[in-house]
């Protein structure tokens, strides 16, 4: 079964930054925010084994199945290769997910954040896509693909290992077009090179995209004045041929409400709004910033209990901002909440070695901790 582009709705509902309340998932918000969603002509919502903790696939029974009808919304969840050891994983791994979400399939499935060595080589080992096609051929799948944080090279040789693919998720922005780390322009062209539909994750880049210097945001402001600056980032992912739909970790209904306008009516990117991301782009680059998008994979394992992206957080704000009494205050909050502080990171490589952006965490906390334990 291909996959219908223009039935796809170009914004995704990603549940992997839902709002909270007491320290669990925010059930009456995210009900309302779906709503909104629902109401808006959209359907698809996109979580995964380990978003909040598992909690995120629950949401989904919660906040959806038990109150919208199955064929009003698609469901797309991903395998997370760090959680198997053994092909029996797959299956119960599986079975939990049907269990959590409370359905009978999944619309999307995905093999989660595939990449070159480490979890490209469980999904190998363990067989994870003639598995998936036998999931498909059951009626378990509609459509399989993976997402994807590895190198261009490693992008081409399992497509050319997998026509099966239907889809690929990959992280794109405008940031990271040409980011020597992400190099997600590269990555786009080869899926568009080969008809491959594309999903986006990070189009505002962990929210970094969304709230820029004064002076970049006049830039914006100049020429749409009454569209928000997270809207350019959306807008300019969302134009691209091939790109199927665009995801948006949404975490309050003022995001919602804002995302919902900017997809409403969608008016693709023109020449002159593209020269001035390019623009917005080429100043913001001479700003060397952590790129951390705050997926937070890091901070489960982490046995000092750093906030991880958090530290960063701050760390980029001092850096664009060229302030520190707002980072520094932030960060004391961090610690008043019970986590780590910077300097306490015992280099045990557990954040590195799960970190999508390959990001030299150990190095990063040192030089945090020079800025902010002082």
């Amino acid at each position: 079964m291909s996959i219908d582009l223009d039935r796809m709705p170009k914004l995704g509902f990603g549940l992997m930054r839902l709002p909270e309340k007491d320290g669990a998932i925010d059930l009456t918000e995210v009900c309302q925010m779906a709503d909104a969603y629902l109401a808006a002509g959209l359907n698809y919502f996109d979580t995964a084994y380990v978003y909040h903790g598992g909690n995120s696939e629950k949401i989904v029974k919660e906040a959806l199945v038990k109150r919208h009808p199955r064929d009003s919304f698609m469901v797309a969840t991903k395998l997370p290769a760090w959680c198997m050891k053994q092909e029996a994983d797959r299956d119960r791994i599986f079975n939990e997910q049907l269990e959590r979400c409370g359905v009978d399939y999944f619309d999307f499935y995905l093999l989660h954040s595939v990449e070159d060595g480490g979890n490209g080589g469980v999904y190998e080992r363990l067989d994870c896509y003639n598995w998936a096609l036998q999931k498909k051929a059951e009626g378990k799948i509609r459509h399989f693909g993976f997402s994807f944080h590895g190198s261009p090279e490693y992008l081409e040789r399992t497509l050319d290992a997998h026509p099966e693919v239907e889809f690929v998720q990959i992280q794109l922005n405008y940031a990271d077009w040409e980011n020597p780390v992400v190099r997600s322009g590269r990555l786009y062209e080869i899926l568009r090179g080969r008809g491959i539909p594309m999903i986006i994750m990070e189009p505002v880049k962990g929210g970094t995209l969304a709230k820029l210097t004064p002076e970049l945001e006049a830039k914006y402001r100049a020429v749409r004045p009454e569209s928000s600056i997270a809207s350019w980032a959306l807008r300019f992912v969302a134009s691209l041929p091939g790109v199927m739909t665009v995801l948006s970790g949404m975490s309050t209904p003022e995001q919602m409400a804002d995302n919902i306008a900017t997809f409403t009516h969608f008016e693709p990117m023109t020449d002159a709004e593209r020269a001035v991301v390019d623009e917005v782009r080429a100043i913001m680059l001479n700003v060397e910033q952590i790129g951390c998008t705050a997926c937070r994979y890091c901070t489960d394992g982490c046995p000092m209990n750093i906030a991880i992206p958090d530290v960063f957080r701050a760390v980029n704000t001092m850096k664009l901002y060229n302030e520190e009494f707002r980072p520094k205050s932030f960060y004391g909050g961090l610690i008043a909440q019970g986590h780590g502080r910077a300097a306490d990171c015992v280099a045990c490589g557990q954040c590195e070695g799960v970190c999508p952006q390959h990001l030299p965490i150990i190095e990063l906390l040192k030089d945090a901790s020079a800025r902010l334990d002082g």
